[in-house]
């Protein structure tokens, strides 16, 4: 059996206009900007999703939106997405239409996910 569940969804933009995102961001949710400790390019918007992280990413590329899966690449290349990159312990997935999606190792609160993951195989 596996077991997956939405964990992340990162707002990703070029690097240099990440401190002012992130300021808007925070203020146009009415949530702290917090730096996550020992990973610069995220910051983490407490708070503004129930049940999900929400980040600032800056990134080296063009303003976009991904979100990241606590999964296995496996089944999700099976269902038709293709593994573009690897970043770290993480695979880049682009899926079928053109978005991205990070797959991670378990990221979510490990209760979080015994709560909320979807099992899927036997």
């Amino acid at each position: 059996m596996h077991r997956s569940r939405v964990s992340v969804v990162l707002i990703d933009v070029p690097r240099a206009e990440a401190p002012a995102a992130a300021a808007f961001w925070s203020e146009a949710l009415g949530v702290p900007a917090r730096p996550v400790p020992g990973e610069e390019q995220f910051t983490s918007l407490p708070g503004a999703l129930s049940g999900l992280d929400l980040a600032i990413q800056a990134i080296d590329g063009s303003a976009r939106y991904h979100i990241d899966l606590d999964a296995e690449t496996a089944r999700l290349i099976a269902l038709g997405a293709a593994e573009v990159d690897r970043w770290l312990d993480c695979r880049i997935l682009r899926a079928p239409g053109g978005h991205l999606l990070c797959v991670i190792p378990q990221h979510s609160d490990p209760a979080l996910f015994d709560r909320e993951a979807r099992a899927f195989g036997s």
